[in-house]
């Protein structure tokens, strides 16, 4: 079906793809290619995160190892002010962190509302492996670091306190598409073995109000693996993620035969064509991969992409985008 048909019979109309009862998607994982592998996956242009990551899987290390150390980099980056260390403060001036983290065995960890910790997905990672609980919530968050031997820290960089000074001014609350303060990482690994991992962390959005949480530490929106299908990660507005499920909502659709591409772009439909959308003032975009390490990449707006380690070369892509399509139909 042509791209305008599809839109015309589906977005436009609001009536989404539904899932069928059952499965369309049989992979003999004795067929894949494991030669094609490692890849690496990552939202925007963090060329440095996926770098490493790759160095790590083509050596052998598990793409759990690989999405945390990956992820670490922007974690680590001060100039980053969307993650870790320099991350914009709430509308109180505190920097707060969330993350997640989930293996090719379905495990997964989750931080929410961290302060004083840079490495957020080494903690929730901690929390996956070494407690019986999936997610940990602020000061109890923060103990349980420092249980761990973590320092510390002081995440409010000179930077970003200038920068939110100048907010108190007007105190004016308003995400802007594509500038730094709603973004997040979110990472895609799949090893020399053929497992998938994923990892998502990001201090949210700027000048948000105080305990704000979005997508980015809950599974199945944020981030979601199924190593026998793929996974996905998702980044901006988190808000309207949470309300569609909408990494969790890729995996399906590609269980169920899509593409990455075409997953992803069935997951930003859902949101758009939501009774009262004002899609036109936010961003939203997904990555995606398959077991066989197809990827795909999609936003509402211009301006996303997708950053790709494979074969030796680490380069970024421009995603494709729906308002484009939207606008000009």
């Amino acid at each position: 079906m042509k791209r305008r048909g599809f839109i015309k019979k589906s977005s436009l109309l609001g009536i989404s793809v539904g899932i069928p009862s059952s499965f369309a998607l049989n992979l003999d994982e004795s067929k894949i290619n494991l030669k094609k592998f490692p890849i690496v996956i990552a939202t925007w242009e963090v060329k440095n995160a996926t770098n490493k990551a790759w160095n790590l899987l083509k050596n052998g290390s598990s793409s759990l190892d690989a999405v945390e150390q990956g992820c670490m980099i922007e974690e680590a980056d001060v100039n980053n002010q969307s993650v870790g260390i320099g991350g914009l403060p709430d509308r109180d001036g505190n920097v707060t962190l969330d993350a997640c983290i989930m293996n090719s065995n379905g495990d997964c960890g989750s931080v929410v509302y961290l302060k004083n910790i840079t490495h957020a997905i080494s903690v929730a990672r901690k929390i996956m492996e070494e407690t019986p609980h999936v997610m940990l919530a602020g000061v109890g968050a923060e103990e349980f670091a420092y249980s761990l031997g973590y320092k510390k820290e002081v995440l409010l960089t000179d930077k970003s306190r200038s920068d939110w000074l100048d907010w108190k001014k007007n105190s004016e609350y308003k995400p802007i598409i594509n500038i730094e303060n709603h973004d997040t990482i979110g990472m895609l690994a799949i090893d020399i073995n053929g497992n998938i991992s994923g990892g998502c962390t990001t201090s949210g959005l700027a000048y948000k109000m105080s305990g704000r949480v979005g997508d980015s530490p809950i599974i199945g929106s944020g981030l979601f693996i199924d190593n026998e299908v793929g996974g996905a990660v998702a980044t901006g507005l988190g808000e309207e993620v949470v309300k569609t499920v909408g990494s969790f909502l890729v995996v399906e659709l590609m269980r169920n035969g899509y593409s990455p591409q075409k997953a992803c772009e069935e997951a930003i439909k859902r949101i758009v064509s939501k009774k009262n959308s004002n899609f036109k003032n936010f961003q939203v975009g997904y990555i995606a991969i398959n077991k066989s390490g197809e990827t795909g990449s999609y936003s509402i707006h211009d301006g996303f992409s997708m950053t790709k380690f494979e074969n030796n070369l680490n380069k970024i892509y421009k995603s494709n985008y729906y308002s484009n399509w939207f606008l000009n139909w």
